[in-house]
């Protein structure tokens, strides 16, 4: 013979389930929006990294890390043949908060013939 369940003997089991389970969930929402972050700030470095290689090879000033990626280092570096950029960025966690990862990116460039001969 079955009992029959009275009602309201799981009262509260909702609340310590979701006790449990929503820092759980806080935590990986906010590792993959930081992970989403990081992706777009190592794009954004390429690009400034990319655009500082080429300005540099054809004698201009690397542009300046303004906006993108917030933070950003530029470093330029070379020889008579070719120029190097590197870029570094940190990421932080929630906009504001103490930097997570840094990324960086690195391009290079050959220098343009009339560049070349200036600088022998």
């Amino acid at each position: 013979m079955r009992r029959r369940r009275r009602p309201g003997r799981d009262r509260g089991a909702f609340t310590a389930e979701l006790a449990a389970g929503l820092p759980a969930l806080m935590l990986l929402l906010t590792a993959g929006l930081t992970a989403v972050k990081a992706v777009t700030a190592q794009a954004q470095c390429l690009a400034l990294a990319r655009d500082a290689a080429l300005a540099s090879a054809r004698g201009e000033p690397p542009p300046t890390a303004t906006a993108d990626p917030p933070g950003a280092a530029v470093q330029i570096s070379g020889d008579a043949e070719v120029v190097r950029a590197h870029v570094t960025a940190p990421v932080r966690l929630l906009g504001r908060g103490p930097t997570v990862i840094t990324v960086e990116a690195s391009a290079v460039a050959a220098r343009e013939p009339a560049t070349v001969r200036a600088t022998r």
